[in-house]
Formats: structure tokens, sequence, C-alpha cells
């Protein structure tokens, strides 16, 4: 019904590889990026982008990294929050030591500083994988959350242990400090988040992704055909730690403005961002936008339907969520392994065979 692809045709090998290579397909995605950049922000207000919309979009973010990791190269991670907090620090102390340069800049440049964290840690992916590659980053997440703790120098020898964000500005706009405008955190995120998945994208339909693919489908076979499973795997963890480092600094500057890495960053928050793309969608960055929205709209609209329509306890909506989360990730993994992603893509193929729908 909506899926008419007649006279939709393809003159170039190039124009039928592409992304979208549906026109409907197409404007849809036209569609959202011009609501997000052109209708939200006259819309938004302090509580919806507290609750909502910037955490979606950090995590979308974290989620795409972690999903290059898992998703499309096959190396299970349990140091998300860990690789979070060295993106986040890194940040400070980027912000508190070059105070004149931008802050977009000093976000790139903590996601850069985490991604070469992340390949140091994804060495020992060249020897051992499945569990214990997800016991040695489970142990990574615990000695970066220990060292950030431990050594006073990197939250500036204070005495709360906290480290706070400077008030930055970019094109005149306060985008950190207790004064930002939910518009001006909105639009940082955003911007942060489209070009993250533009790169993503095209790694992942590129030869690089095809090699992370390879090794995820079976590391033997692609190693007897050419492909460097050295740098394979280590282009994968430094990728996908560049992007979870970005989530971090902007969830530490522009969302939270002050932090204390054991309760923003433990071990809680790697599985979280591991359940997005695991409801979302393996290997999929459409699933890892999906997984992101899922995660963060339930907890409010249980609240909204369990608090605040029926009355129920806070403490007890809070463990229902847990049981939600736990049975819809047994359900997933049983059923339907690529999770919301695959799901959406039967129901397009559905819409495209209407009215005779297999």
């Amino acid at each position: 019904m909506l899926y008419r692809e007649a006279g939709d045709f393809k003159t170039s090998y190039q124009d039928d590889s592409q992304t979208f290579p549906i026109k409907f397909d197409r404007y849809r995605y036209y569609a959202v990026l011009a609501i997000a950049f052109g209708v939200i922000p006259f819309l938004i207000n302090d509580y919806w982008a507290s609750s909502i919309l910037v955490p979606f979009l950090i995590y979308s973010i974290a989620a795409i990294g972690l999903n290059i990791l898992t998703g499309y190269c096959g190396q299970v991670s349990l140091g998300t929050g860990g690789f979070m907090a060295v993106g986040a620090y890194a940040c400070y102390k980027l912000m508190t030591a070059f105070p004149d340069v931008s802050i977009a800049i000093h976000v790139v440049l903590a996601g850069g500083i985490t991604a070469l964290v992340g390949m140091a840690f994804g060495l020992p992916s060249l020897r051992i994988k499945g569990f214990y590659l997800a016991v040695a980053t489970l142990a990574a997440q615990f000695f970066l959350v220990w060292l950030f703790n431990k050594v006073s120098w990197f939250y500036n020898y204070s005495a709360s242990g906290q480290i706070t964000a400077p008030d930055r500005f970019v094109l005149g706009y306060q985008v950190t400090g207790a004064e930002t405008t939910a518009v001006a955190k909105y639009m940082i995120c955003l911007v942060f988040l489209t070009v993250c998945a533009v790169i993503a994208r095209n790694l992942t339909r590129g030869t690089l992704g095809r090699t992370w693919m390879s090794i995820r489908d079976m590391d033997i076979a692609a190693e007897i055909i050419g492909v460097n499973p050295l740098k394979a795997k280590l282009t994968a963890f430094g990728w996908s730690s560049f992007f979870i480092g970005i989530a971090g600094a902007l969830f530490f500057a522009v969302y939270l403005g002050a932090v204390e890495v054991g309760e923003a960053f433990g071990i809680q928050k790697s599985f979280l961002v591991l359940f997005m793309i695991i409801i979302g969608g393996l290997g999929s960055i459409f699933g890892s936008f999906a997984g992101a929205a899922f995660m963060v709209l339930l907890p409010v609209v249980l609240k909204v339907i369990g608090v605040d329509l029926f009355g129920f306890p806070t403490d007890i909506v809070a463990h229902f969520q847990l049981v939600i989360v736990g049975g819809l990730i047994i359900l997933f993994l049983v059923a339907e392994p690529h999770g919301l992603a695959q799901l959406w893509r039967v129901a397009k193929e559905k819409l495209r065979l209407w009215p005779f729908p297999y």
C-alpha cells in the first residue's frame, strides 16, 4: 500500500546499492530529519529534554558503538560503562586544560582517546572470544571505574571526587553548565548523533564492515580467505569505543553536568546498553535507535501508567520494569534474535506486497 516500486528505476549500480533504494524510504528519512531539526526544537521543554529526548540521543550513540563491536564483529563486551567513563573524564580534563577550545572538539578528542583505550583492552580478543572475552571486558569495566575513583588527578583533586562541567558555548549558545537550555542540549546531541549514525552506516556497508561481519560469522574461514583478524578486531574495538566515548562525554558534559564515576558509569550502564542492542537488534543501525528508544521510554511509560494512573508504589513499578526487560530479552533471544529491527523489516516487506502479504 505504501511501498510502490513501479516506475522507481535504477540506472546505475551506485543508485541500486544506496542505503535507501526505495524513494518512499528516502522521503521518510528526510522527513524524520526535518522534524528532528526543524520542529522539535520549537516544541521541546525541560521535561521532554531531560527525561526522553537527550537520553535517547546519547544512548543511541552508545548503542551504535556497541552494535559495531558485538552485532557486526561478534565480539562480546561488558565494558561499555567503563569506556563511557573514559570519554567523560577525557572530556573533563580537556575542558579544564584547554578552556578556549570548542567543546565540540573536546568531545571528538575524548572519543579518540577512548578509541585508543578500547583498542588496548581489545588486544585479548586476538586470543580469546565468547564468554572469556566478556569476562575480560568486564574486568576492564571494574578496572576503569576503580582507576577514576582512586587516582585523584582525573578529577583534579576535588574533595568530593566528582567532576563538574564548566560553562561552554557553541556558536554563542551555552551547551554545558547550569544555565543551558533544553534546546541547546537537544541540538548538540542531535548533531553528534546524526554525524555518528552516518559514519557508522558507511563503515558497516563498506569493506571494513564486511571484514567485521566475516570475523563474526566464522573467523577461521575469514582468516583463510585473507582477512586480517588483528586489524578487523582492533578496528572494531577502536570505532566502537570512539562512539561510546562520544556518548560518555555528552552524557557527562551536556546531560548531567556533574558525575561520580561509580554511580554514573557502573556495571549497570554496561548492561543497559547491551540490553538496548539485544532488544533493538544486533547488527543493525536502526536496531540501535529502536533499542535505545525502547529502554528510555519504558520507565517513563510505566511511571505514567503504574504510578500516576493506578497509584502503585514507585519501587514496585521499578521492579516490574526489570521483569519486563528480562522477559523481553529472553523472548527476543529465543523467538527473534534480530530484535525490533527484524520486526520492522518484516512489516515493510508485508507493506510492499500488500494486498497480498505472505
